[in-house]
């Protein structure tokens, strides 16, 4: 009887996707844990093949899988993981995905088109995930899409520590660098107890995927401006919201967004951009060919770590965000 307690005592087991062995290993490193041996082969036809080398019988399991592109290869990898996991008997699997794929295809914006964030969590509950950990969705009603918990985390309180400790708070102004981000600037404001301004944008109708800047609300002339964003993806519109500010007479520029994408042009765009520093985390890798001298980037690691901790021994994730939230506030 004395074995079969101890085999019911339920024990985590960490592993790790191609996508972010970095912060996998920092995180693995933060629980005191080693990530499960695993071996992964892409075969010539690129179909992926996954196999762990220890066992997974009754483990609370966490996936580390953030998504970087290539996208679809990193979501398929992530697949047959879990499937992996639940056909060796893991009892309960939690995907950590802190960049959730899909995530601007929330809704319909004209006929004919797929609500691709809802297709994911589709196929994460298919594949058998029991809980899903992310880190600033672009849209929150994602959380409702998937029928298990998500764990919905948020990046502010550690960009936020950062600019306390850096820059003299008297003279700092939040700025939403769109209608759509001014609940989370005023979540920024309401933490650091700085000013907002909001800036209105309205997109080229003759030009495609052109954004034209038409004015700032708010007062931002000789002061640092704070751009408030969930994401840099080509740094289009977000280096001419800063030009914008300039004009408007900000004596300096400061971007701070939880997911450095930086597809395409957004390395040249950033360095030759009216920002003094950029401040990211690390919920996404970043390419040793990207060299953007002005990026800061913090590291998410101790969040999750401190999350899936929270997950395995039956405690408050809420509780923990709002401990976040609250220091030096």
């Amino acid at each position: 009887m004395g074995d079969l307690t101890k085999r019911d005592v339920k024990h985590l087991m960490l592993f790790a996707g191609r996508s972010h062995p970095a912060l996998a290993a920092e995180i693995a490193s933060l629980l005191g844990v080693d990530l499960v041996p695993t071996r992964m082969v892409t075969y010539a036809n690129s179909e992926i093949y996954v196999r762990y080398e220890e066992s997974v019988r009754g483990c609370d399991a966490f996936v580390v899988q953030t998504h970087v592109a290539p996208v679809n290869d990193y979501l398929m990898e992530t697949l047959v993981m879990v499937d992996a996991l639940k056909r060796a008997s893991a009892k309960r699997i939690t995907v950590v995905c802190p960049f959730y794929p899909y995530a601007r295809q929330d809704k319909k914006h004209a006929g004919r088109e797929p609500v691709s964030a809802r297709l994911v969590a589709d196929l994460y509950r298919v594949a058998g995930v029991s809980r899903v950990m992310t880190v600033d969705l672009h849209a929150a009603q994602i959380q409702g899409f998937f029928d298990g918990p998500v764990d919905h985390l948020m990046a502010m309180p550690i960009l936020a520590d950062y600019i306390e400790e850096k820059y003299d708070l008297g003279d700092v102004v939040l700025v939403s660098p769109d209608a759509g981000r001014v609940n989370l600037a005023d979540k920024w404001a309401d933490r650091l107890g700085c000013p907002l301004a909001i800036i209105h944008k309205r997109r080229d109708p003759n030009v495609a995927n052109t954004v034209a800047v038409h004015e700032v609300v708010g007062k931002v002339e000789d002061k640092t401006c704070i751009l408030i964003d969930d994401m840099i993806d080509t740094a289009g519109t977000i280096c001419l919201a800063a030009e914008a500010l300039k004009a408007h007479g900000a004596k300096r520029v400061i971007a701070a967004v939880t997911h450095p994408v930086l597809s395409g042009p957004a390395a040249d765009r950033l360095n030759r951009s009216a920002f003094e520093e950029v401040i990211a985390t690390n919920t996404l890798p970043i390419a040793p060919t990207t060299k953007i001298d002005k990026l800061t980037m913090l590291s998410i690691a101790p969040m999750l770590a401190k999350s899936i901790e929270a997950v395995f021994t039956e405690s408050s994730v809420d509780a923990l965000m709002n401990e976040a939230y609250r220091r030096h506030h």
